[in-house]
């Protein structure tokens, strides 16, 4: 590019040569320059003008202040409306881990007073400071997923305690008469009615005729009849070929077919049958083999459910089918 400079008179003229580089870096200048002069216009007369109050200028700073201040509360206002719901999601995922936590500790026999306080906490403050909005939500959802692994955790306790709950409901350790007396335990003994030795297939508790008569776990009534030996006859079945047996009863309260409840009267102690005198002759048989019923209701108290029923489990001794008189 040519430039060519005159004076007035034309008397005078300069020629200037400007190759590419050149005029890049002239026009870079003068961006530069007018850069310079906006940003000096400004300063004078927006600033000058906002500080002064000078009518146009004015209004055009408290439309641009204004502007910026809608921007910033319509920003904060979405924020604090994602944070609010964040928080509604938090609390209701706390309440569902204190129902679960309630349900588990019921499960678990221990009471949830005694696990509410909070753990003491405390030090020295050596810096403190504000959160910044990514540090809260990065915080919101670290507790989010902490609170989803613990709702899933104690979702399987409460499903593992429940099953171990149900397993020791249905194992025969219950006393089957509250506050009974031992009469005569399980083995071989004298036969009181005709004075020989034979063997003694479960547990006698004398009480009074009317006495309520317990079941010893939950179950299935499978047999209600009366019987020349047993007289008025109860059998319950508990699952996993675990039956227990009530007899001698003076009234039965349930029919076969009947669900029954672990504690549940299910009749009153009498004397029919071959019988002495009011008693209840209580029998466990598991898989049709008697067993000495004491076992479960020692092994009851002092081990697990599961292990409950494994540490009874005897050889056969006997035919499950009760003796015929002669």
């Amino acid at each position: 590019m040519h430039l060519i400079i005159t004076d007035a008179w034309l008397a005078q003229s300069r020629a200037i040569y400007l190759s590419g580089t050149k005029l890049v870096v002239a026009g870079f200048v003068a961006s530069l320059g007018l850069m310079l002069v906006a940003a000096g216009m400004y300063h004078w007369v927006f600033l000058k003008g906002a500080r002064e109050g000078w009518p146009v200028i004015g209004s055009l700073v408290k439309l641009m202040v204004k502007d910026e201040f809608e921007q910033r509360d319509r920003f904060m206002r979405e924020n604090l409306d994602h944070m609010a719901r964040r928080l509604g999601e938090m609390q209701a995922k706390l309440m569902q881990l204190e129902s679960l936590g309630e349900r588990v500790s019921g499960l678990a026999g221990v009471n949830p007073n005694d696990i509410k306080t909070q753990p003491g906490r405390g030090g020295a403050l050596v810096s403190g400071r504000s959160l910044s909005m990514e540090e809260l939500q990065a915080t919101l959802t670290d507790l989010d997923k902490l609170t989803d692994q613990r709702v899933d955790l104690l979702t399987v306790m409460e499903s593992r305690l429940f099953d171990q709950k149900v397993k020791k409901m249905m194992v025969p350790t219950q006393q089957p008469v509250a506050l009974g007396i031992l009469g005569s335990s399980f083995g071989w003994r004298i036969d009181p009615l005709n004075g020989r030795s034979a063997l003694h297939t479960g547990l006698d508790f004398p009480a009074e005729p009317g006495t309520s008569i317990l079941a010893a776990a939950g179950g299935v009534v499978v047999t209600q009849e009366v019987h020349p030996a047993y007289g008025n006859m109860v059998e319950v079945d508990h699952g996993n070929d675990l039956v227990s047996r009530y007899a001698h009863a003076s009234r039965v309260l349930v029919k076969k077919g009947d669900l029954v409840k672990r504690g549940q009267k299910i009749a009153e102690v009498g004397t029919t049958g071959r019988s002495t005198g009011p008693h209840l002759h209580f029998e466990v048989l598991v898989q049709g083999v008697f067993q000495d019923p004491q076992k479960f209701l020692t092994a009851g108290q002092k081990l697990p459910a599961p292990m409950a029923l494994a540490a009874v489990r005897l050889p056969a001794m006997q035919p499950a089918q009760p003796p015929r008189p002669k």
